[in-house]
């Protein structure tokens, strides 16, 4: 298996009657229910023009996250989930994109095959095609739903991987494994005619930032018929609400509507993984989006939790 790095997180000192997440999780790890994976990479998002800074984010999302309080009107079903979802640390930094997209994969793998639920913590949107790779090394097909400004479909750049390619590259997968790809949240002003056609030529779909209700939210859920990877691109948010990303979104999805996809996300049964990506502590405001990144992990476990406690 490749190595990882425990986390180097600590959460807060707080009193007895007063637990928070990081206390919590992993108290109780068997079996899993789902487990978190750091994935500390920023070589893409440099390649493909962005800002650097995202390989910070999984342990600047941790700070955040471990230090939340458990949703209390999901009582003790909320704290068992907890308790059974462990935090593998990160991936350790070692080779190229392409050697570190493909351990990544190896890693998820085993967990698939197990149907425990992995949260991958980006890390850049190259973060999404090693987290594909974990359902071709486990020979499962699936099916992608990206929450993004952009369609990242687009070509290698001098063969190379990057930020903005991981979902051509899973559709072009020689496994074939990738049997569906739908993209929700992109902006007009950031969109090629070719990368649409991209899509319409792989019988996939997508939906515009001004066509997302929630209704249309669930639609999106409720018509997943496989298992199921979801990524979330912080960018699609709008930049006053998450201006610490790579490539920041004016007129962007509102936060409230995109915590209610997260959560979807973990009450669909159909959802095997989910990752979070392009957070960039580099350029963020007050930590405005790493806590941003850190509420999308909690509403992806709550959706969970009643998943849960409703099977």
């Amino acid at each position: 298996m490749p190595s990882l790095q425990p986390p180097a997180i600590a959460p807060p000192d707080t009193a007895e009657n007063d637990p928070r997440l990081g206390h919590l999780l992993g108290d109780d790890p068997e079996p899993l229910s789902a487990v978190l994976l750091g994935f500390s990479v920023e070589e893409g998002v440099v390649r493909n023009g962005g800002r650097p800074g995202p390989a910070e984010a999984p342990d600047r999302l941790r700070e955040q996250l471990y230090g939340m309080t458990p949703d209390a009107r999901r009582g003790e079903a909320f704290r068992h989930l907890l308790r059974h979802t462990q935090d593998l640390g990160n991936l350790k930094n070692d080779g190229s994109l392409a050697t570190r997209q493909a351990a990544l994969g190896k890693s998820l793998a085993s967990h698939l095959r197990r149907e425990t639920v992995p949260i991958i913590l980006g890390g850049g949107h190259e973060t999404a095609y090693g987290h594909f790779l974990g359902y071709a090394k486990a020979e499962t097909d699936v099916t992608i739903l990206n929450w993004d400004a952009h369609p990242d479909v687009r070509p290698l750049i001098e063969n190379k991987p990057h930020s903005g390619s991981s979902f051509r590259q899973a559709l072009e997968h020689p496994s074939g494994c990738c049997q569906h790809y739908a993209v929700a949240g992109l902006q007009p002003h950031s969109t090629a005619a070719a990368h649409l056609q991209f899509i319409d030529d792989q019988n996939g779909r997508y939906a515009w930032t001004d066509e997302l209700t929630r209704s249309v939210v669930d639609k999106q859920y409720e018509s997943l018929s496989g298992p199921t990877m979801v990524t979330f691109d912080l960018d699609a948010v709008d930049q006053a609400q998450a201006p610490g990303v790579s490539a920041p979104a004016v007129g962007g999805l509102d936060q409230d509507l995109w915590l209610h996809a997260a959560y979807r996300a973990g009450r669909c049964p159909q959802v095997a993984s989910v990752d979070i990506v392009e957070l960039n502590p580099r350029v963020d405001v007050d930590d405005r989006t790493a806590r941003l990144a850190a509420l999308t992990v909690m509403q992806v476990l709550r959706g969970l939790s009643d998943r849960r406690e409703q099977a």
